[in-house]
């Protein structure tokens, strides 16, 4: 067969000649999905997309693969998992619960603990990568805030961010809540008031959502189910493809350092250095999440026993990242309105809708209202670093140190069992550290930053100081030699070659070696 200048193929098929030159089945076949859609140029862009080497970035890798183990494991579980509120009577391999009557929910979860091989290593993995999942994202926002990630252009990451995060707690509380055990039945109940307490709409959405008055007619359990392993998980992975989609797109934001401006990016590409690091990175974390879940007990509804509407578990919280939700509606004081013929309860619509709303409001705007308030409309790739901004750090002080002691507050039964006083002392108690604590941490961050501002050598570590003398008898002292490890190289940053290496085709002198193509980025 006669050579073209597209390419032609050898007799036997294995070797692809084009322009002249001979190539490998594999070469083939890049070069004929190039041919038609392009990809050389966008894939050489994204292979060279450089990432910066600093630790903190590391937060929202942890989120991510998190979530993938999340998938992965929830794969799993969905193959085993009955979700209904059919009962039944369980006679499996766990036999303290032989002949107890219980929800199929619940026996297939204890059939996957107890029957499933490794589904007790699956399930407290999947527990313990939604719990990893959350606090990765909740750090990660922190990092972004305290150094001003989220200004221009970034403002729609920062969005997609917080969405991320609520959506990842709602997810959390409907796997949670699906179980069916005694644990989970008091949080919907708890859920189920908080529907209740919304004036006018309340009752009508409340009854919607689970098939009647509390518990319902089982509906709930199928409901939690498709929201939880289809609907929320697919706006998850669009919103973390959209997230990684901005972050290609965008320059990635870098602290100041040797060699960095506003202009470009000092780093490591994405192949093949990051590539192999981050690699490497995801099987440290699905590592460690499978250690937790081999190792670590975590929720083993077995011992909490099915749920029964009549009855309340007694010195139980929820996951950490429902604390908040659960301390402020534990002290908040029973205020309720009545009039109209309608009744608002304040102690629940206030702390359980009001506050969580006002909350993810306030963290949308927060871009824009810091750049109302201090006039900067620029664009912004080098970070801050927070004690270069003592407001905006003293208010994310003051405002991690509110949820947390909200998030102390879950637990006002068990500090009041446990120092022996009454439990109202220990509700009026955190009434005021809810309002003291954030006040005080705000005013005490504000100060630290400013005297860490005016020092020349903060953040570094003090060097030994040698003591020397002249030979006329005057003294002075001199910084000692740096530890080993101690100083901070940086390679000198390279620039990103515009074009693969090589010069054009052809014949002669600037003939590019066999396989070399010029693409241009």
């Amino acid at each position: 067969m006669p050579e073209t200048s597209a390419g032609t193929a050898s007799g036997n098929g294995a070797v692809a000649v084009r322009n002249g030159r001979k190539q490998s089945p594999l070469d083939a076949g890049l070069t004929w999905l190039d041919d038609r859609l392009g990809v050389a140029k966008g894939g050489r862009t994204f292979l060279d997309k450089i990432f910066p080497d600093h630790w903190s970035f590391l937060l929202g890798e942890i989120a991510l693969y998190s979530f993938v183990v999340l998938v992965a494991t929830g794969i799993f579980l969905t193959l085993y998992f009955v979700p209904s509120a059919a009962q039944v009577v369980y006679h499996g391999r766990y036999k303290p619960l032989d002949g107890v009557k219980m929800s199929a929910a619940y026996a297939s979860t204890v059939h996957i603990s107890f029957g499933v091989r490794s589904g007790l290593v699956i399930r407290q993995m999947h527990h313990w990568a939604a719990d990893v999942f959350i606090g990765a994202i909740a750090v990660h926002m922190c990092r972004i805030f305290f150094t001003g990630a989220f200004r221009k252009p970034r403002e729609l990451n920062w969005i997609i961010g917080v969405s991320l995060l609520f959506l990842a707690i709602v997810n959390g509380f409907l796997g949670y809540s699906l179980p069916d055990d005694l644990i989970s039945g008091t949080g919907l109940r708890i859920a189920y008031s908080i529907i209740l307490s919304i004036p006018l709409v309340g009752s009508y959405l409340a009854e919607f959502v689970f098939g009647g008055v509390f518990p319902g007619n089982g509906d709930i359990i199928q409901r939690m189910f498709i929201l939880h392993v289809l609907i929320i998980p697919v706006i998850i992975a669009g919103l973390i493809g959209a997230h990684l989609a901005l972050l290609v797109k965008q320059k990635h934001t870098q602290f100041p350092g040797k060699g960095r401006t506003e202009q470009n990016v000092v780093g490591s590409p994405m192949f093949p250095t990051f590539m192999a690091k981050t690699t490497g990175f995801f099987f440290m974390v699905a590592g460690v999440l499978w250690l937790l879940g081999g190792l670590a007990q975590i929720n083993p509804i077995w011992q909490f026993g099915p749920y029964i509407p009549y009855k309340v578990s007694y010195a139980v919280q929820p996951d950490w990242y429902m604390g908040w939700l659960d301390g402020a509606l534990r002290i908040m004081p029973s205020w309720e309105f009545a009039g109209f013929g309608h009744t608002i309860p304040f102690e629940v619509f206030l702390p359980g809708v009001l506050f969580p709303g006002l909350t993810a409001t306030l963290f949308v705007l927060w871009p824009f209202i810091e750049q109302k308030l201090t006039g900067d409309r620029a664009e912004h790739h080098l970070l801050d670093r927070p004690r270069d901004r003592p407001r905006r750090t003293a208010i994310g002080a003051a405002a991690l140190s509110f949820y947390f002691v909200l998030f102390c507050a879950s637990s006002t039964d068990l500090l009041a069992n446990f120092f022996g006083i009454s439990l109202n002392i220990v509700l009026w108690s955190f009434r005021f550290l809810v309002i003291i604590v954030p006040i005080v941490v705000g005013l005490f961050t504000y100060r630290i930053c400013l005297d860490m501002a005016g020092a020349p050598r903060v953040g570094k570590r003090k060097r030994a100081m040698v003591v020397l003398r002249t030979p006329e008898g005057e003294y002075y002292t001199v910084e000692s030699e740096p530890r080993p490890g101690e100083g901070h190289e940086e390679l000198e940053p390279a620039p990103v070659p515009d074009f693969i290496e090589g010069i054009a085709e052809g014949n002669g002198a600037g003939e590019t070696e066999p396989g070399v193509r010029r693409v241009g980025r």
